[in-house]
């Protein structure tokens, strides 16, 4: 790879995490608000939004920190894809 490849790369891998931790931010202020807003109403709606967006926020973060590409369980996984697919050319 030229330096400027590992750079857009480096820049795009940055990027992406950046973008996860903004999202926990937001996570984190939001539903700290609708806990305090469900404890003084006595509605406990903050309970379903907290989970539905978590959800989402860990197949975020899964994305970002482990499948993304030149992630360690993908570049493993593609390692092995390799290691057999050459393994199986090589055999007559």
């Amino acid at each position: 790879m030229t330096p400027e490849e590992i750079d857009r790369l480096a820049r795009k891998r940055a990027g992406r995490k950046l973008g996860w931790y903004i999202h926990a931010l937001v996570f984190i202020v939001v539903n700290t608000g609708l806990a305090v807003l469900s404890t003084f109403t006595g509605r406990h709606f903050a309970l379903l939004s907290a989970f539905g967006w978590g959800l989402g926020l860990m197949i975020h973060g899964l994305v970002v920190f482990i499948l993304q590409p030149g992630g360690s369980l993908r570049e493993r996984l593609v390692s092995q894809e390799r290691e057999r697919l050459q393994k199986q050319q090589d055999k007559p």
